[in-house]
């Protein structure tokens, strides 16, 4: 008698159904994947460190990859522009008002509100204000998107989720009680993991960093030299002390000043547009009033 035959494994009927597929997409994923209980992140840092060092992964990398781990403990509320700071639009000001506030902070995207700053009624993106040029008819109200409501409490790995989700690029941030607290973008949850983004004014250009705006005024980048600075406004400033005109004007405020903050120098007027990472980007730089009625 022979042996029987040796037993085969099973197979999966043809009925059965195929296993499931992760759904989740890669950020999600690498998020889960990089977000380890506390006992191990400072190991899984060293172990990114360790790998750096070997050239086994760029810096770059590496900073990225730390900015995931950082964003699953940030939330809006860390790195929200606080509500004083905001740039709104009032919904009753009149359209030359309105232009004059786009063109001098440079936004594409901005709060509206009606009667307080704390009733905000929409979104305008700076483009459909300009719709009102061709049709003067048109009721501001109906350019309005909805606006985002989030609480300061809301986690950048979830908003970052929403905003992708939903195409919103800017969210309204609100505290325990039902009150404005600031604003917060994609940008900023986005350059919590890359790293500063840089946009067109970014750019140094043949002129060094300072850029004439529409209305006459300047945009003047935070670590332009102090002498080119002098130069092109034709005045004097104290050249060998400090190397660039954000040293400068902090020197001057005795502290890194906070945006829509001014100071007059040298009959200069230096107003905060941007600040990131405790120093000031951007400035709007005008003629001082004394100096340009002087000038006058």
């Amino acid at each position: 008698m022979s042996d029987p035959q040796p037993s085969r494994p099973a197979r999966r009927a043809a009925a059965d159904p195929p296993p499931p597929r992760d759904k989740r997409n890669l950020f999600e994923r690498l998020v889960e994947m990089l977000s380890p209980g506390p006992d191990s992140r400072a190991e899984l840092m060293k172990t990114l460190a360790d790998a750096e060092q070997r050239e086994l992964i760029e810096p770059e990398s590496r900073a990225m990859v730390e900015g995931v781990l950082r964003m699953s403990d940030l939330s809006a509320g860390d790195v929200m522009v606080a509500a004083p700071r905001m740039d709104m639009l009032d919904i009753d000001a009149p359209y030359d008002q309105l232009l004059d506030v786009v063109i001098s902070t440079a936004h594409s995207r901005f709060p509206v509100f009606e009667g307080s700053r704390d009733n905000i009624i929409g979104i305008l993106l700076a483009k459909d204000l300009l719709k009102l040029q061709r049709a003067p008819e048109l009721n501001l109200r109906t350019l309005l998107r909805p606006a985002v409501f989030v609480p300061e409490s809301k986690r950048l790995n979830e908003l970052l989720r929403d905003f992708r989700s939903n195409r919103n690029h800017l969210a309204i941030v609100i505290d325990e009680f039902g009150n404005v607290a600031g604003l917060i973008t994609i940008e900023d949850v986005l350059e919590e993991i890359v790293g500063e983004i840089e946009d067109e004014f970014d750019e140094h250009d043949a002129d060094g960093g300072i850029y004439t705006l529409a209305d006459g005024t300047h945009r003047v980048a935070g670590d332009v030299d102090v002498e080119h600075v002098a130069q092109t406004f034709g005045v004097t400033l104290p050249t060998d002390e400090f190397d660039t005109i954000g040293g400068l004007v902090a020197h001057e405020f005795g502290r890194v000043p906070r945006r829509g903050e001014s100071v007059d120098i040298a009959g200069l007027r230096f107003t905060v547009m941007l600040t990131r990472g405790g120093a000031v980007r951007w400035f709007k730089v005008s003629r001082a009033p004394a100096a340009a009625a002087a000038g006058g």
